[in-house]
């Protein structure tokens, strides 16, 4: 009877146990089942577009070559916006997925900077280039032209080089030269801009002569041959202490040791050399067709040779008018000076890099000319990215990452600093004459007169910070340099541009005129 017992408990058990194991046979099935129309269905287009509510997100897909195509092929949202099966790509699904619910949730996407969104290193951020080579894999097809043969040639070298620590910049990647392939942007080009300047020509011509100018006051310059003028700031002579001190918020060790110098007086331009008064000079210099290589001079303009067609919009398609000119190279925008001193028989150049910060402070000697703390200015740090940053003050003054919707504004938007400038520091980085050297400041003891930097260098100092900065970077003591050759990586020419930057949107200049060369 004990036997009978146990052998029907055990039957009874084994019964359970099968029965328990059926059951979470199937009920796993149904989970992965289920796992997988979720998975599914949060990858169609339909259901990326329902948190992606930006206005042009469906619309410029639709445009874009990935879609509107002779092929009739169509690639979808995740193909580009997440890695391939294998690669990552259910981490990266659950992470950009949880970034979007929570903004789709509980933020307005009404103040959403959409336009900083399409930025190059933002979209970086959020397009994977694994998932461009799945499906380009081969970079040299038959149809493929010869300048992108070049572009091809420079990336596959570039990703297979060591890295060099002494050369700025990230490695290329595929939405360097591709940004707008999956979102159609109407103002971009990827081809010489044949054009670029044309319609500059067709106003009339005002000026015959320039300004003369017999005292050191401000005045008004008027370029001959055109109908562009512009104003000039006569800048005191003076002494300040260049550089920052040690205990200013946020400094970078190049910002000192702190030195006095004294400057001459000058004229320096109120606001930033505009796209009006770039393309007086570029339609008198540069002569249409010209490729990269060749030398060409133009006799009417004393043989200063200008810029060549630039490659792509060089104004973004932002707009031209009284904005900054922007994206031209350290040797364009020297060149322009040499040209304007020309026209109009006063000496312009750049300005040199002390003469610029003692222009920007203003007689001023705190972080910037107005009042504020960078550390309540900042946006980095983890409580300023939830609460926002301290904009009192600052937003009046400068036009830099927090409102400037990712573009230059016009000048007219900001107040001036003490001397009567505007946008000395934001809206766009301004080349000084200097070359660049992080230990500069540590040579020279006492009163410095008039410094003009080292003697020699690769790259040449930037100042002012712009549209894409923080507000630790529109400090007046603030510095950086040019990035040469990271800023040409995606110039399909051989040999590169010397005259456009490819890959710098945020760089342009102010000129300043020598007080002594007015007779």
């Amino acid at each position: 009877m004990k036997i009978k017992n146990f052998v029907l408990r055990a039957i009874n058990g084994s019964k359970s146990r099968i029965w328990m194991m059926t059951f979470g046979a199937l009920l796993c099935l149904v989970v992965l089942g289920t796992f997988n129309k979720v998975l599914t269905y949060t990858s169609t287009d339909t259901y990326c577009m329902s948190c992606h509510v930006h206005p042009w997100a469906e619309q410029s897909w639709k445009l874009s070559p990935h879609h509107n195509n002779r092929t009739g092929v169509s690639v979808h949202c995740v193909e580009c916006h997440l890695p391939p099966q294998g690669e990552g790509y259910l981490l990266a699904k659950a992470k950009h997925g949880a970034a979007d619910v929570y903004g789709y949730l509980f933020k307005d996407s009404s103040k959403i900077n959409w336009e900083s969104k399409r930025l190059l290193e933002n979209a970086k951020s959020f397009t994977y280039e694994t998932s461009c080579i799945k499906c380009h894999s081969n970079l040299f097809p038959a149809t493929l032209s010869v300048n992108g043969s070049n572009a091809h040639m420079a990336y596959i070298s570039a990703k297979e080089a060591t890295p060099d620590p002494t050369k700025e910049g990230p490695k290329p990647n595929c939405i360097n030269c591709h940004l707008n392939v999956g979102h159609f942007d109407k103002n971009a080009k990827h081809e010489h801009d044949a054009n670029f300047g044309v319609d500059a020509a067709a106003s009339e011509v005002k000026f015959t002569n320039a300004t003369r100018v017999e005292k050191f006051e401000n005045f008004t310059e008027k370029i001959p041959g055109s109908t562009v003028a512009f104003d000039m700031v006569a800048i005191p002579e003076g002494t300040f202490n260049m550089g920052s001190p040690e205990n200013e918020p946020l400094r970078k060790p190049d910002e000192g040791p702190v030195r006095k110098v004294k400057i001459s007086k000058f004229w320096m331009g109120k606001v930033e050399v505009s796209w009006n008064e770039y393309l007086a000079f570029f339609m008198a210099t540069a002569s249409q067709g010209r490729t990269e290589g060749q030398v060409l001079q133009n006799k009417n303009v004393d043989a200063v040779t200008g810029p060549t067609p630039p490659w792509g919009a060089p104004d973004q398609g932002w707009g031209k008018g009284t904005r900054p000119a922007i994206t031209m190279s350290w040797k364009a925008a020297n060149t322009y000076c040499i040209w304007l001193s020309k026209v109009t028989g006063k000496k312009y150049r750049l300005p040199t890099e002390a003469e610029w910060e003692y222009a920007c402070r203003g007689n001023t000697s705190t972080p910037y000319f107005f009042e504020g703390d960078p550390k309540k200015f900042t946006s980095k740090g983890l409580l300023r990215k939830i609460f926002g940053p301290d904009t009192t003050n600052i937003n009046s003054h400068v036009v830099y990452m927090v409102n400037s919707s990712s573009k230059t504004k016009d000048p007219g938007q900001v107040k001036e600093n003490p001397f009567g400038l505007k946008n000395m520091v934001g809206n766009i980085a301004e080349f000084c004459s200097d070359f660049y050297s992080p230990d500069a400041y540590k040579s020279g003891t006492g009163l410095i007169v008039d410094p003009k930097g080292p003697e020699s260098g690769l790259e040449h100092v930037i100042r002012g910070g712009s549209f894409k900065s923080d507000a630790k970077d529109v400090r007046s003591a603030a510095r950086d340099f040019t990035k040469t050759q990271a800023w040409l990586s995606t110039d399909p020419q051989m040999p590169k541009s010397v005259w456009w930057y490819s890959d710098c949107i945020d760089n342009g200049f102010r000129v300043v005129c020598e007080a002594d060369s007015i007779k």
